[in-house]
């Protein structure tokens, strides 16, 4: 898994250009759920890659600090968000003091960690009455295009290999006060940019350059077939889950827990 994960070193440069951002919608939902204004609020963002959602939290006025540990990553993160704080870690280990985060988030990170080690870690940095946010923007399937690409590259990678990164929270957030939402929205981006978004995804980084090129190539064809005009509107659901905080005495311990 960790393999796997820092090989979107490779792209780095792609990932940040043509991953999808997200929605402001998501960060008032964000606020709603954990109670807490963004604004003035000391968050760490764990698994920051080139800092997408890192700088829309700066744009609500958190205090930031990025984690993230792959090379490439941190580097166009720190091209992008110069005056930000950027720790170089796993989630399932964080090198933070105790009870010093209101928030921890995971934009589209959190299923690259050990749960029975990033649940308990999190809830270690939290301050009372902080929170846990992770969320992901998944294919919108109800959209039927985006219902048959998501066909094709299943046929491509075998059944649910490629299913947007893939997402899970651990039964360990299911003994938490979690609450979970949806949120739909969409954006129309050249078609470029679509196949760029694509091959940034982890089916790609381990499919092999000349599999990834025949893909991307077919997927040019068919997508001309629904947008002739090469503006593709992609369409996501943002997965979003927030979990707060217990009281000390009920917090979930862990194998990397230091409280």
């Amino acid at each position: 898994m960790t393999d796997r994960a820092l090989s979107f070193d490779a792209v780095a440069g792609q990932y940040d250009a043509a991953r999808p951002s997200y929605p402001p919608v998501l960060f008032d939902a964000v606020e709603e759920l954990s109670g807490r204004s963004l604004r003035g609020s000391r968050v760490l963002d764990v698994g920051a890659g080139t800092g997408i959602a890192t700088r829309l939290l700066r744009e609500r006025g958190a205090d930031v600090t990025a984690v993230e540990p792959g090379p490439g990553m941190a580097a166009q993160l720190r091209r992008t968000l110069p005056d930000t704080p950027l720790v170089r870690a796993f989630g399932d280990a964080l090198p933070i003091a105790d009870a010093s985060a209101d928030l921890v988030t995971y934009a589209q990170s959190w299923h690259w960690t050990d749960p029975a080690r990033a649940v308990p870690e999190a809830l270690r940095v939290l301050r009372p009455g902080g929170a846990l946010a992770l969320w992901w923007n998944v294919a919108d399937l109800a959209v039927p295009w985006v219902a048959a690409q998501e066909g094709r590259l299943h046929l491509v990678a075998g059944a649910g290999a490629h299913s947007s990164d893939g997402r899970r929270g651990g039964s360990l957030l299911d003994e938490l006060p979690t609450v979970r939402r949806e949120l739909r929205w969409t954006r129309t981006v050249p078609l470029d940019t679509h196949l760029a978004n694509l091959g940034s995804h982890s089916l790609f980084r381990v499919l092999g350059d000349d599999a990834t090129e025949a893909c991307l190539a077919d997927e040019r064809v068919e997508l001309l077939k629904v947008f002739p005009a090469g503006l593709v509107e992609e369409a996501y659901v943002v997965e979003l889950s927030v979990t707060l905080r217990p009281s000390a005495s009920s917090v979930v311990q862990g194998p990397s827990s230091r409280a």
